[in-house]
């Protein structure tokens, strides 16, 4: 059978070392990361990748946790790699937490960024119903496109990480590169669907944001009952995004935890 095989840019690919698979969040695209792979692609094989119906990568009806572990699973398949480690944000976070409970024999490390394995509530229905108002017959310009999500959502920075996904068909009109339809679709599916239970007993790192409320204090017991080997790591200064918010910090955090086996 064939697989679709997620879009991805490699950074250091001549390196030795265990390969890095970076995964984005919701209406994200590995673009997002580019400066980090550059960085860490200078220690050991660096992927950034895009999830499914975002970026470059394929559209898809199913928009579950199971399909994007199995996707992770295709993709090292593709690239003939029996072990990584992973780091994913968001929903991506919850894309690689379902890999490693699912295939713990394929992952070294795992880093979670900004997410715990529980369900969340619904919470971004203001940034689809702002997506769902562009009428690209009518807004024909970047500028137009903004304007319009403008009405929405007060946060620029907000607007500038949306409009990222904006592209140039050939039919010459903006589009989106994320499946709207479906993510808007299946959101219920994974947002607000935990990690399937089940333990992955690897060295795992959390790592929040110290302005962001996604990880709580509270999950601290769903996370140790599910990655026994773990701790969280707050990154000052910085809410979700936490790595564009204090790249700084976020990369010393990843630098240690995935480099700290060759200090010793």
């Amino acid at each position: 059978m064939e697989h679709n095989i997620l879009h991805s840019k490699i950074y250091g690919e001549d390196k030795p070392g265990t390969p890095l698979l970076v995964f984005h969040g919701l209406f994200g695209m590995l673009d997002n990361w580019g400066s980090f792979g550059k960085i860490f692609g200078e220690y050991f094989p660096v992927h950034l990748i895009d999830l499914r119906n975002h970026g470059k990568s394929f559209h898809s009806e199913e928009m579950s946790h199971d399909a994007m572990a199995h996707d992770i699973t295709h993709y090292m398949d593709h690239h003939g790699m029996a072990k990584v480690n992973l780091l994913g944000h968001s929903l991506g976070g919850k894309a690689v937490m379902q890999f490693a409970i699912k295939y713990p024999v394929k992952v070294e490390k795992l880093i979670v960024v900004d997410i715990a394995p529980k369900a969340y509530p619904p919470h971004h229905q203001g940034i689809i119903k702002a997506l769902q108002s562009v009428e690209f017959e009518e807004d024909t310009t970047r500028q137009e496109v903004e304007e319009a999500l403008k009405i929405y959502i007060p946060e620029m920075s907000v607007i500038q990480f949306l409009t990222k996904n904006l592209y140039w068909t050939d039919d010459k009109i903006l589009a989106w590169r994320f499946n709207l339809p479906v993510l808007s679709e299946k959101y219920d599916e994974f947002v607000s669907n935990a990690v399937k239970f089940g333990v992955f007993s690897g060295k795992t790192l959390f790592i929040s944001g110290a302005k962001s409320d996604y990880i709580l204090p509270q999950d601290n017991f769903q996370i140790k009952q599910q990655f026994p080997d773990s701790s969280v790591v707050q990154v000052s200064n910085a809410g979700h995004w936490v790595q564009a918010e204090n790249p700084k910090e976020f990369n010393s955090v990843v630098q240690d935890f995935l480099l700290e086996t060759r200090k010793a």
